[in-house]
């Protein structure tokens, strides 16, 4: 059999997913071979460029390595330029070389459609690559920072307004993502978030128009709560440094413009000598053939193909891998033989983030909006990964979305952040709060009554029976194991020495530590006060480590506690665990899933206000 040469031009959705269809089915024949040729050395995930664009991820968060994606499989990686294709000797010319194909896929996507009007690429920014949401994502941070020390209100309230154009679902996505982020934005310029003015302004009568009404009215609704200003029938005609120009000739003063408006065919195509349709995309047949030439596959958003009169496939990702699989299964048919399949478009539902935490989707019928949104898109992109069979990268969003988002901007909020590796310390925290819940427990019932009542299921009632004899609470006697405190007390030795203590970490308490307990505990009427009141020290400081509430000062008192039990000659070998445990959740452990996520950080904002005052960019005491 002659070899077969199969190359693909684009390393987006589609071109990965083919290159995946195809490595795995020619995995073990030689006569065939697969190269996959892209201007980067990444595949980028362009679901999530509103991501990096507001900093709620990293820029490599979005940002996969081929050979990470195809190492260990006999797909050639390409990085380079593609500056010409012959399709007569079938001959794909690059910057640095040259490729001849038996078949050829074509999946450059597409790139943003500014229809012609006039300032966009001058003065807007889109968001259509990598490159663009690092790049915006810069500017924003800039500008807020320069306003921050502009005196004027006028320039400082335009340079604070950032402005959407287009309300499909990078629109919509990229100003949720601006809704939460503003928050951070303020706080670390010294502004009220409320300084920061956030706008859509759409063309058409209504948003979300991919979206059923009430699906779109929802995520409307949502916006305008967050503060959103949303324009719409308000048609863009020029786009200024400074400002905007509406069709009804309202300027909107802004230094930043985010054009989304539109989508067209990737612009390096428009000299590969075929048929385009709408937006300049490349016609194919219901095979995903190019109409001009055999053997020349379009997928993803380059390919034009009307799935029903004036219904071209649209241009969302699970389009995108449904061409490439159709293509990819084509080319198989006529490698090894099979009838060719047409395209039949199976979509899922839309689904729209507007933030990290709220958003709305359809999902085969089934409408969902909030959390359970966004949930639902966090499913379909680990589902993305499951379908280009990458663990390493399924692992690092997970990572990327859940554990490393800072600001509450994750479904979880922050209870699953990893900074300062609360988590991880939950069962710990719930270990010590039962340690000394049960400790307080033992004295407040009685060491032998506290440990018959809960040796079985069938006894844990008798704990309704009333306190023990050896109580702590209604002892009459000193149950520590202090000298000078029994030898004093009618009975106290008895009371003392019938208290099961372990084997102590001390055999005596130092001298020292001896004289500062004889100034504490100076009478037998003191120490049975504070006999009593241990019971209730322990029972708050394990329910305040339990709750999550203060775990701070809690566990700094567990320490605390602990330290004097031992040097009491009290604490045995069998609990001393509970002393580096205690210092550990001292880290912040009541931020995760505890009081603390909410009582913390409270308290500091309205403390420090009160105490330090408001920060503020700009201080005018002479007004």
């Amino acid at each position: 059999m002659d070899k077969k040469n199969i190359v693909i031009i684009g390393a987006g959705y589609a071109g990965v997913h083919a290159a995946k269809k195809l490595a795995k089915k020619y995995k073990k024949d030689d006569s065939v071979s697969i190269t996959l040729i892209d201007r980067h050395s990444y595949h980028t995930m362009m679901t999530e460029l509103h991501e990096v664009a507001a900093h709620r991820v990293e820029p490599d968060a979005i940002q996969f390595d081929l050979r990470r994606l195809f190492n260990r499989t006999k797909v050639k990686l390409v990085t380079d330029n593609v500056k010409h294709v012959d399709y007569q000797s079938k001959v794909v010319t690059t910057e640095h070389g040259q490729f001849s194909f038996d078949y050829l896929i074509l999946g450059m996507g597409g790139e943003p459609n500014d229809f012609g009007t006039p300032g966009v690429q001058e003065n807007g920014f889109t968001l259509w690559s990598w490159e663009d949401a690092v790049r915006l994502r810069e500017h924003i941070e800039k500008i807020v920072r320069k306003a921050a020390t502009v005196h004027d209100e006028a320039t400082r309230k335009a340079m604070l307004t950032f402005t959407v154009c287009g309300s499909g679902f990078t629109g919509i996505e990229m100003v949720g993502e601006l809704i939460e982020w503003k928050e951070r934005l303020a706080k670390d310029y010294k502004l009220d978030a409320d300084d920061i003015t956030l706008y859509v302004v759409e063309a058409a009568p209504t948003i979300l128009n991919m979206l059923e009404r009430r699906d779109a009215d929802k995520a409307e609704s949502y916006m305008v709560k967050q503060g959103v200003k949303i324009l719409k029938s308000a048609p863009i005609v020029e786009v200024k440094e400074d400002a905007i120009v509406l069709k009804s000739g309202e300027e909107l003063p802004t230094y930043t413009l985010i054009w989304t408006a539109g989508v067209r065919a990737n612009s390096d195509t428009k000299d590969y000598g075929m048929s385009a349709g709408r937006a300049g995309r490349l016609k194919v047949n219901a095979h995903m053939e190019s109409e001009d030439y055999k053997d020349v596959y379009v997928v993803g958003d380059l390919a034009y193909f009307e799935e029903e009169p004036g219904k071209p496939t649209p241009q969302i990702v699970e389009a995108a891998e449904q061409t490439a699989m159709t293509a990819a299964k084509n080319i198989i048919a006529e490698i090894s033989g099979g009838e060719k399949e047409e395209y039949v478009g199976k979509y899922h539902g839309v689904m729209v983030s507007i933030g990290a935490r709220y958003g709305v989707a359809n999902l085969s019928g089934v409408h969902l909006s909030g959390w359970f949104a966004n949930f639902m898109k966090h499913m379909v992109n680990l589902y993305y990964f499951f379908g280009i069979r990458s663990g390493y990268y399924m692992y690092q969003y997970v990572m990327h979305e859940f554990f490393h988002t800072k600001d509450k901007r994750n479904i979880f909020r922050d209870f699953l952040t990893r900074y300062g590796n609360v988590l991880w310390s939950l069962p710990l925290r719930v270990f010590v709060a039962g340690f000394w819940i049960i400790e307080a427990c033992a004295k407040l019932w009685g060491e032998s009554t506290w440990k018959d009542s809960i040796s079985s299921w069938s006894k844990v009632p008798n704990l309704f029976n009333g306190l023990g004899e050896d109580s702590w609470l209604t002892a009459t006697s000193v149950k520590m194991p202090f000298e000078w405190l029994q030898t004093a007390t009618s009975g106290a030795s008895e009371a003392a020495t019938s208290t099961d203590f372990a084997t102590p970490i001390l055999s005596k308490m130092p001298f020292w530590f001896e004289w500062i307990m004889k100034i504490m505990l100076p009478t037998p009427e003191v120490a049975l006060f504070m006999q009593k009141m241990m019971i209730f020290i322990e029972l708050a400081i394990g329910l305040a480590i339990l709750a999550g509430l203060f775990t701070w000062l809690a566990n700094a008192a567990s320490a605390a506690f602990l330290v004097m039990f031992t040097l009491c000659a009290m604490l045995g070998w069998d609990k001393v665990w509970a002393l580096p445990a205690s210092i550990a959740l001292m880290n912040g452990s009541g931020r995760t899933f505890g009081l603390d996520y909410w009582v913390v950080p409270f308290l500091q904002r309205k403390l420090g206000d009160w105490w330090y005052g408001k920060e503020r960019a700009i201080y005018k005491d002479y007004k």
